[in-house]
Protein backbone atom coordinates (compact mmCIF):
# COMPACT_ATOMS: atom_id res chain seq x y z
CA UNK A 1 0.00 0.00 0.00
CA UNK A 2 2.76 2.29 0.83
CA UNK A 3 4.63 1.94 -2.81
CA UNK A 4 0.88 2.73 -4.26
CA UNK A 5 0.61 5.53 -2.03
CA UNK A 6 4.11 6.95 -3.29
CA UNK A 7 3.62 5.70 -7.35
CA UNK A 8 -0.04 7.93 -7.07
CA UNK A 9 1.64 10.89 -5.09
CA UNK A 10 4.45 10.81 -8.16
CA UNK A 11 1.57 10.89 -10.81
CA UNK A 12 -0.16 14.03 -8.92
CA UNK A 13 2.84 15.82 -8.67
CA UNK A 14 3.74 15.26 -12.43
CA UNK A 15 0.49 16.11 -13.49
CA UNK A 16 1.30 19.42 -11.37
CA UNK A 17 4.25 20.02 -13.25
CA UNK A 18 2.36 21.00 -16.46
CA UNK A 19 0.32 23.57 -15.25
CA UNK A 20 -2.41 24.05 -12.11
CA UNK A 21 -5.27 21.72 -11.31
CA UNK A 22 -8.72 21.62 -9.07
CA UNK A 23 -9.14 18.49 -7.94
CA UNK A 24 -11.95 17.46 -9.89
CA UNK A 25 -9.71 17.95 -12.72
CA UNK A 26 -6.55 16.44 -11.76
CA UNK A 27 -8.81 13.20 -10.53
CA UNK A 28 -9.65 12.91 -14.21
CA UNK A 29 -6.10 13.81 -15.16
CA UNK A 30 -4.22 10.41 -13.59
CA UNK A 31 -7.61 8.42 -13.52
CA UNK A 32 -7.71 8.19 -9.46
CA UNK A 33 -10.87 8.92 -7.41
CA UNK A 34 -11.39 12.22 -6.52
CA UNK A 35 -11.57 11.49 -2.95
CA UNK A 36 -7.88 9.39 -2.92
CA UNK A 37 -6.78 12.88 -4.66
CA UNK A 38 -7.81 14.88 -2.07
CA UNK A 39 -6.00 13.23 0.71
CA UNK A 40 -2.64 12.85 -1.60
CA UNK A 41 -2.67 17.02 -2.24
CA UNK A 42 -3.24 17.35 1.81
CA UNK A 43 -0.73 15.07 2.33
CA UNK A 44 1.81 16.79 -0.57
CA UNK A 45 0.28 20.57 1.05
CA UNK A 46 1.65 19.79 4.13
CA UNK A 47 5.15 18.90 3.41
CA UNK A 48 5.20 21.83 0.84
CA UNK A 49 5.46 19.68 -2.34
CA UNK A 50 1.98 21.37 -3.71
CA UNK A 51 0.60 24.41 -2.66
CA UNK A 52 -2.72 26.16 -3.83
CA UNK A 53 -3.64 28.93 -5.41
CA UNK A 54 -6.50 30.68 -3.44
CA UNK A 55 -8.71 28.78 -1.18
CA UNK A 56 -10.89 26.45 -2.76
CA UNK A 57 -8.82 26.73 -5.93
CA UNK A 58 -6.36 25.20 -8.18
CA UNK A 59 -2.77 23.63 -6.76
CA UNK A 60 0.27 23.69 -8.40
CA UNK A 61 4.03 22.47 -7.43
CA UNK A 62 5.18 24.16 -4.58
CA UNK A 63 8.63 25.76 -3.39
CA UNK A 64 9.36 23.24 -1.15
CA UNK A 65 9.61 20.74 -3.83
CA UNK A 66 11.28 22.90 -6.14
CA UNK A 67 13.60 23.90 -3.79
CA UNK A 68 14.39 19.85 -3.86
CA UNK A 69 14.78 20.13 -7.13
CA UNK A 70 17.55 23.16 -7.56
CA UNK A 71 19.32 21.57 -4.90
CA UNK A 72 20.27 18.20 -7.29
CA UNK A 73 21.81 20.58 -9.78
CA UNK A 74 22.62 24.05 -7.60
CA UNK A 75 22.47 27.39 -10.10
CA UNK A 76 20.45 25.34 -13.18
CA UNK A 77 17.05 24.42 -12.08
CA UNK A 78 15.59 27.73 -13.28
CA UNK A 79 12.19 27.49 -11.20
CA UNK A 80 14.42 27.37 -7.80
CA UNK A 81 16.62 30.21 -9.17
CA UNK A 82 13.96 32.71 -9.87
CA UNK A 83 12.00 32.40 -7.31
CA UNK A 84 13.67 34.51 -4.56
CA UNK A 85 13.96 36.91 -6.82
CA UNK A 86 10.47 36.81 -7.96
CA UNK A 87 10.01 37.54 -4.07
CA UNK A 88 12.18 40.46 -4.05
CA UNK A 89 10.97 42.56 -6.63
CA UNK A 90 6.91 42.12 -5.65
CA UNK A 91 8.34 43.09 -2.48
CA UNK A 92 10.14 45.74 -3.38
CA UNK A 93 7.92 47.28 -6.26
CA UNK A 94 4.38 46.28 -4.22
CA UNK A 95 3.03 44.45 -7.66
CA UNK A 96 2.80 40.87 -8.85
CA UNK A 97 6.23 39.34 -10.59
CA UNK A 98 6.50 36.47 -12.68
CA UNK A 99 8.39 33.81 -14.87
CA UNK A 100 7.31 32.65 -17.84
CA UNK A 101 9.25 30.91 -20.91
CA UNK A 102 7.65 30.10 -24.62
CA UNK A 103 5.52 27.53 -26.14
CA UNK A 104 4.69 27.57 -29.54
CA UNK A 105 3.50 31.30 -30.10
CA UNK A 106 2.41 32.07 -26.89
CA UNK A 107 4.04 32.90 -24.12
CA UNK A 108 3.64 30.08 -20.89
CA UNK A 109 3.20 31.22 -17.00
CA UNK A 110 5.64 29.06 -14.79
CA UNK A 111 5.33 30.88 -10.82
CA UNK A 112 3.83 34.11 -9.46
CA UNK A 113 4.62 36.06 -6.41
CA UNK A 114 2.24 39.08 -4.95
CA UNK A 115 2.08 41.44 -2.35
CA UNK A 116 -0.77 41.35 -0.10
CA UNK A 117 -2.59 44.67 -1.96
CA UNK A 118 -5.86 45.98 -1.48
CA UNK A 119 -5.92 45.13 -5.40
CA UNK A 120 -4.29 42.22 -6.84
CA UNK A 121 -3.97 40.58 -9.83
CA UNK A 122 -4.89 37.04 -9.94
CA UNK A 123 -2.20 34.04 -10.76
CA UNK A 124 -1.51 33.42 -14.23
CA UNK A 125 0.19 30.41 -13.68
CA UNK A 126 -0.33 27.59 -16.50
CA UNK A 127 -1.96 30.20 -18.43
CA UNK A 128 -0.62 31.25 -22.11
CA UNK A 129 -1.06 34.52 -23.76
CA UNK A 130 0.37 35.18 -27.61
CA UNK A 131 3.82 36.21 -27.47
CA UNK A 132 3.20 39.52 -29.32
CA UNK A 133 0.76 40.43 -26.99
CA UNK A 134 2.31 41.11 -23.76
CA UNK A 135 6.07 42.37 -22.84
CA UNK A 136 7.48 39.16 -22.07
CA UNK A 137 7.14 37.86 -25.33
CA UNK A 138 8.59 41.01 -26.74
CA UNK A 139 11.42 40.34 -24.73
CA UNK A 140 12.43 37.52 -25.70
CA UNK A 141 11.74 37.98 -29.71
CA UNK A 142 13.93 40.52 -29.13
CA UNK A 143 16.88 38.05 -28.67
CA UNK A 144 15.81 36.39 -31.34
CA UNK A 145 17.74 35.79 -34.80
CA UNK A 146 15.61 38.02 -37.89
CA UNK A 147 14.83 34.74 -39.30
CA UNK A 148 13.29 33.57 -36.48
CA UNK A 149 11.54 36.92 -35.78
CA UNK A 150 10.44 36.61 -39.93
CA UNK A 151 9.40 32.98 -39.30
CA UNK A 152 7.25 34.21 -35.97
CA UNK A 153 5.97 37.16 -38.05
CA UNK A 154 4.91 35.45 -41.42
CA UNK A 155 1.52 34.30 -39.62
CA UNK A 156 -0.88 36.01 -38.63
CA UNK A 157 -0.76 38.08 -35.25
CA UNK A 158 -4.00 36.96 -32.11
CA UNK A 159 -4.93 39.90 -30.42
CA UNK A 160 -6.57 39.37 -27.01
CA UNK A 161 -7.37 43.25 -26.32
CA UNK A 162 -8.08 46.38 -28.31
CA UNK A 163 -4.08 47.16 -27.70
CA UNK A 164 -2.75 44.29 -28.55
CA UNK A 165 -0.42 44.77 -31.73
CA UNK A 166 -1.15 42.90 -34.71
CA UNK A 167 0.57 44.64 -37.42
CA UNK A 168 4.27 43.03 -38.33
CA UNK A 169 5.94 46.78 -38.91
CA UNK A 170 4.77 47.77 -35.72
CA UNK A 171 6.34 44.70 -33.90
CA UNK A 172 9.54 44.80 -35.84
CA UNK A 173 9.65 48.26 -34.29
CA UNK A 174 9.04 47.16 -31.33
CA UNK A 175 11.29 45.48 -30.56
CA UNK A 176 13.77 47.15 -32.21
CA UNK A 177 13.11 50.01 -29.10
CA UNK A 178 13.13 46.60 -26.74
CA UNK A 179 16.64 45.72 -27.85
CA UNK A 180 17.90 49.61 -27.37
CA UNK A 181 16.40 49.58 -24.17
CA UNK A 182 16.61 46.52 -22.81
CA UNK A 183 13.73 46.08 -21.30
CA UNK A 184 9.47 45.80 -22.55
CA UNK A 185 6.36 47.93 -21.50
CA UNK A 186 3.12 46.83 -22.38
CA UNK A 187 -0.01 49.15 -21.60
CA UNK A 188 -3.20 47.36 -21.46
CA UNK A 189 -1.34 44.93 -24.67
CA UNK A 190 -2.34 41.51 -23.33
CA UNK A 191 -4.88 41.81 -20.79
CA UNK A 192 -7.30 44.91 -20.10
CA UNK A 193 -6.30 47.07 -17.16
CA UNK A 194 -2.75 45.34 -16.71
CA UNK A 195 0.42 46.85 -17.54
CA UNK A 196 3.47 45.09 -17.70
CA UNK A 197 7.23 45.46 -18.13
CA UNK A 198 9.58 42.58 -18.70
CA UNK A 199 13.45 41.58 -19.68
CA UNK A 200 14.78 38.34 -21.03
CA UNK A 201 16.58 35.86 -18.67
CA UNK A 202 19.35 34.72 -20.93
CA UNK A 203 21.46 31.35 -20.74
CA UNK A 204 25.39 31.53 -20.63
CA UNK A 205 25.75 32.23 -24.23
CA UNK A 206 23.60 34.96 -24.30
CA UNK A 207 20.45 33.16 -25.81
CA UNK A 208 16.92 34.11 -24.01
CA UNK A 209 15.55 31.24 -22.78
CA UNK A 210 12.57 32.96 -20.27
CA UNK A 211 11.27 36.02 -18.93
CA UNK A 212 10.95 37.73 -16.08
CA UNK A 213 8.22 40.39 -15.51
CA UNK A 214 6.46 42.67 -12.74
CA UNK A 215 2.14 43.79 -13.90
CA UNK A 216 -0.22 45.33 -11.95
CA UNK A 217 -3.58 47.37 -12.16
CA UNK A 218 -3.20 50.13 -15.19
CA UNK A 219 -4.26 53.16 -12.80
CA UNK A 220 -1.75 52.67 -10.41
CA UNK A 221 1.51 50.79 -12.15
CA UNK A 222 4.04 51.99 -13.55
CA UNK A 223 5.02 55.77 -11.82
CA UNK A 224 5.38 57.55 -15.18
CA UNK A 225 8.43 58.87 -13.44
CA UNK A 226 9.56 55.09 -12.94
CA UNK A 227 8.87 53.68 -16.40
CA UNK A 228 13.17 53.77 -17.05
CA UNK A 229 14.00 52.95 -13.11
CA UNK A 230 12.18 49.51 -13.28
CA UNK A 231 12.96 48.55 -16.44
CA UNK A 232 16.71 48.73 -15.30
CA UNK A 233 15.92 46.67 -12.26
CA UNK A 234 14.26 43.82 -13.85
CA UNK A 235 17.15 43.91 -16.03
CA UNK A 236 19.57 43.99 -13.43
CA UNK A 237 17.65 40.90 -12.11
CA UNK A 238 17.43 38.99 -14.87
CA UNK A 239 21.72 39.05 -15.26
CA UNK A 240 22.41 38.39 -11.36
CA UNK A 241 19.68 34.96 -12.36
CA UNK A 242 21.94 34.25 -15.51
CA UNK A 243 25.00 34.52 -13.35
CA UNK A 244 23.51 32.36 -10.89
CA UNK A 245 22.83 29.73 -13.06
CA UNK A 246 26.01 29.44 -14.78
CA UNK A 247 28.17 29.12 -11.22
Amino acid sequence: MAVQSIERAFAVLRALATGPFGVTELAEQIDLPKSTVARLLSALEAEGAVTQVEQGGEYRLGQGLLDIAGATEPGRNLLATVRPWLLSLSEDLGEAAGLSIVRGRHVYYLDHTAPETDVMVRDWTGETLPLQSVPSGMAIMAGWSEAELDEFLRLPLEATTAYTLVDSEQVRERISAVRSLGYAWGYEEGVDGINSVAVAISDGEGLPIAALHVHGPAYRFPDPDRTHDIGIQLADAAAGITEQMSD
